[in-house]
């Protein structure tokens, strides 16, 4: 694994991808240690905007009947889900990207559903990658009838929307969290990663060292893991930054329509509270642009490294 990550490093697309991924992560670990606000208080008023110019000379705006967004289309908005415009007024704290429909500080917010969605895709991704690299391997490894089962079943979970069992399967479920979610995603993202396992283990097996070790009577289990698992190693480590990219596109499509997690802040949960108290029409553009730009990096990277692992190991575009 040494070996390998040391190669990786000799693409430049790789190195560009790790280095914006490292600093996003790097956000996520140290930004909660010197700020502890709950990324969940509704302490500020309604959609007030980024104030770091005017906080930083003095002209910050005091807590005052002036309101923080326009006051018809406000007063609109929260009427009509039954909740109170008494939030809206604009306070005197620092919010550099400002504050959301519920006076929350978008920015903390923002730290807080990164993390959340980086969990969500880490966690979907390893499941995802373990599902189809067990399933790759016994079915390519052990051929005939367990392959034609297993092969008949990937085939069923390719040819059937995973979207659309995402949704039934979420609907189902009464209490969602974060842990939930990523299970959901990662049961139903497995089967595009277990076909090229299987392509690559059934060109595999009846290489010479492999018949050796079946002459020297190992196990199937043993065979599999010490002598065709570390020739799949490469393209086990781009499916794996691939599932967690798609998990956390999932993750946002899902919260998007109210299916994702509950009680905790997400990027596809901010982008759902965005569109449901309209921060378009107000001109809110902090409560969904920011949300938009880390959603854009995190996937750029992680399909970045995974082009620059591509690009390292696959022979043909090696040569």
């Amino acid at each position: 694994m040494g070996h390998m990550l040391k190669t990786a490093f000799k693409s430049g697309k790789f190195k560009f991808g790790f280095i914006t991924m490292s600093c996003i992560l790097l956000l996520v670990i140290f930004f909660p240690l010197f700020n502890h606000t709950d990324p969940l208080a509704m302490d500020g008023g309604m959609f007030e905007k980024p104030n770091l110019g005017e906080y930083l000379s003095g002209r910050n705006k005091q807590a005052s009947d002036e309101p923080a967004a326009d006051s018809g289309v406000a007063d609109d908005i929260m009427a009509q889900f039954g909740l109170s415009s008494v939030q809206k007024v604009a306070s005197n704290k620092l919010y550099i990207l400002g504050t959301d429909n519920f006076g929350r500080d978008t920015l903390v917010e923002l730290v807080a559903g990164t993390r959340t969605s980086l969990l969500i895709g880490v966690l979907a991704g390893t499941i995802a990658t373990l599902i189809g690299l067990t399933v790759g391997l016994v079915a390519g490894y052990t051929g005939g009838l367990v392959d034609n089962i297993l092969s008949t079943i990937t085939n069923i979970f390719i040819v059937i929307p995973s979207f659309v069992i995402l949704v039934l399967i979420s609907v189902s479920v009464s209490s969602r969290n974060f842990v939930t979610t990523a299970f959901v995603i990662g049961i139903t993202a497995w089967p595009w990663t277990a076909r090229s396992v299987r392509a690559q283990t059934t060109s595999l097996r009846n290489r010479d060292h492999v018949n050796l070790s079946k002459l020297s009577g190992h196990s199937m289990p043993r065979i599999i893991v010490q002598d065709i698992l570390p020739y799949v190693a490469s393209y086990v480590m781009m499916a794996f930054i691939l599932q967690c990219a798609s998990g956390i596109l999932t993750e946002a499509s899902l919260s998007m329509l109210g299916l994702g997690p509950q009680n905790v802040a997400s990027l596809g949960l901010m982008m759902n509270w965005a569109s449901t108290f309209s921060a378009l029409p107000v001109g809110a553009w902090w409560a969904f642009i920011p949300v938009v730009v880390i959603i854009a990096l995190i996937t750029f990277s992680l399909n970045l490294m995974n082009s620059g692992l591509d690009q390292i190991f696959n022979p043909q575009i090696r040569s």
